[in-house]
């Protein structure tokens, strides 16, 4: 499976996840919409750093090629996915009562 594959493949769980599964709805936020953005510059700032710097390579045939900032466009869905399935079992805890 290419990188690319399993970052759309995250994406599409997480948000499934989101919408039926935990019922959360981050995704109809405005306020998760709204704050996402700082999330990115940063995801954009340390990808920026770690690619442009080779500390992070990535195998040409396994992603698409878009970059942005140094980073395969792969990288903004994982992080995309990361970000939501990470609050999304926050709130979905945090409504059980787990601390």
């Amino acid at each position: 499976m290419t990188y690319t594959a399993a970052a759309g493949l995250g994406v599409v769980l997480a948000a499934t996840l989101d919408l039926f599964v935990f019922r959360v709805g981050l995704l109809k936020r405005v306020i998760f919409w709204a704050t996402y953005p700082i999330v990115v510059l940063f995801q954009l700032l340390s990808n920026g750093i770690l690619t442009g710097r080779n500390i992070v390579m990535y195998d040409p045939g396994a992603i698409i090629g878009w970059r942005l900032v140094h980073a395969p466009v792969e990288d903004l869905l994982f992080g995309f996915a990361m970000v939501l399935l990470t609050l999304d079992l926050w709130v979905w805890w945090g409504r059980r009562g787990v601390a």
